[in-house]
């Protein structure tokens, strides 16, 4: 039993040795890897459009069905409370029928949802539609990251799997943008255009390696390998790694609920979780959910503050992009925590000023300003990261409750803050985003004092650090 401890530990300390070494051939972008990324994250932009679409389409539905605001308001959280039921299978279904597989099945619930609203007639096929697509989407905001983070090169994993926050950005965009102008149905036909397109693009695109790794498939790890890496390239060493971390940790563990709780892997469920309900307790949902309700609120036209936000989602996306894997993780996660709590508190400040009859003609012109900046600071880090993160961090044997666990963590938590927000609203508008601030400050210690830092490592140096190292090994 001793020997076999020393050997898993001398194995995951040659994993952390290779750190440093650079192979060139491990680190390039094939067309079939952009081909997989574009695939999946095809779904991400129904995510989007799903986030964004209560917002969009509310004064239509309204209107046209005859929903009271109680209604609609319950309309508008059972897509977060569908995602949370898709989220509790999630993990479980992206092991058993592969991450493939289980982009097949959200598809199948993202059709079938928007096509029920498309063609509702009534609020029961309309909540049936907006739970169906949720389950559709908690599926897509776990198995797309981790699929992605599986299939991509070390140096360009983050911006990768930054695309999925780009492409759902994309997609709340679009509803902004065009919900003033297009009717409510056909908004929801095209929110099922790209699932249709994934459902076809996957049969062109390989398996996650990781995942064959995990069923046993060895020679058809390397042959997934040859189509992402290129077929002139040796993927004998980065097969063999991926082999060896897969079979310590299945040696290690059978991944019961209870090895969650294991100390060595404290820490990783502590920064997964903690991330996701920083990222919707900071205010996010509601402040996307409800846009039109603030601008109504702070006096500012609905049509045009709508606009004007459909057109910065797609550019304030790029900036994470583009800086996540030059800048990393951690600075863009501090950078985000401190922007959000800034606009929070100038947010509250904006709408005290409106409450005192204060400066009335400029109240409304800084609380819009206020929530351009929210979001685009929320977008650099916030937003996206914390997916990026649970993808990296969790190893084989683990991601798979683990990764339900943190994927229902957000679902449920989106829901409280879209269920209560209107009611905080209503409360004190003030205080609503004087209490967004306190968190986001708050969050701003906690990403200082226990997120890694995982940029340029493989899946497997991550993992074999945050498991045998100290704490702070990747600080």
């Amino acid at each position: 039993m001793v020997m076999v401890v020393e050997e898993e530990r001398s194995m995951e300390a040659g994993l952390l040795q290779r750190r440093d070494q650079n192979d060139s051939e491990e680190c390039r972008i094939t067309a079939c890897v952009i081909l997989s990324t574009f695939v999946a994250v095809c779904s991400s932009f129904t995510f989007g459009c799903a986030t964004g679409y209560s917002s969009g389409s509310e004064e239509g539905i309204m209107e046209e069905l005859g929903l009271s605001v109680a209604q609609f308001s319950a309309f508008g959280a059972f897509s977060t409370l569908g995602a949370a039921v898709g989220a509790l299978f999630s993990g479980k279904m992206a092991i058993i029928l592969g991450r493939r597989g289980t982009m097949w099945v959200s598809d199948l619930f993202c059709i079938m949802g928007w096509l029920s609203i498309a063609f509702a007639k009534d609020v029961l096929w309309l909540d049936f539609g907006r739970i169906s697509s949720g389950i559709g989407v908690g599926l897509i905001s776990y198995v797309v990251p981790v699929y992605i983070a599986e299939i991509t090169p070390k140096h360009m994993r983050g911006a990768f799997v930054f695309s999925n926050q780009l492409l759902q950005n994309c997609g709340i965009a679009m509803i902004y943008f065009f919900g003033n102008f297009i009717n409510w149905r056909t908004l929801a036909i095209i929110g099922a255009i790209p699932c249709l397109v994934q459902a076809v693009g996957l049969f062109y695109i390989p398996e996650s390696p990781r995942w064959l790794a995990k069923i046993g498939t060895d020679k058809e790890v390397e042959s997934c390998l040859h189509r992402l890496r290129g077929r002139d390239v040796d993927v004998s060493r980065e097969a063999t790694e991926i082999r060896a971390i897969t079979e310590i940790l299945e040696q290690d563990s059978k991944s019961d609920f209870s090895d969650l709780f294991q100390k060595k892997y404290r820490r990783t469920l502590m920064v997964g979780i903690g991330l996701m309900l920083i990222q919707q307790f900071s205010g996010s949902a509601g402040v996307i959910f409800y846009a039109s309700t603030i601008f109504r609120k702070a006096g500012f036209s609905v049509t045009i503050g709508s606009t004007i936000l459909g057109l910065f989602m797609i550019p304030k996306a790029m900036i994470g992009l583009i800086l996540v894997d030059s800048w990393g993780r951690r600075p863009l996660l501090l950078a985000s925590g401190a922007g959000m709590c800034i606009s929070s508190m100038l947010l509250g400040a904006s709408f005290a000023l409106q409450k005192f009859q204060l400066l009335p003609e400029l109240t409304p012109l800084f609380t819009f300003l206020c929530v351009l900046v929210y979001i685009a600071t929320f977008a650099v880090g916030v937003g996206g990261l914390p997916w990026i993160i649970m993808s990296e961090i969790f190893p084989i044997n683990i991601k798979v409750t683990a990764g339900s666990i943190v994927t229902l963590t957000s679902w449920i938590s989106s829901w409280l803050v879209t269920y209560t927000f209107n009611f905080m609203f209503e409360w004190s508008t003030q205080g609503t985003f004087y209490i967004f601030s306190v968190i986001c400050g708050a969050s701003f210690v906690f990403i200082w004092r226990l997120v890694p830092e995982t940029k340029g490592l493989t899946l497997e140096e991550i993992q074999a650090s945050l498991t045998t190292a100290p704490s702070s090994s990747l600080e």
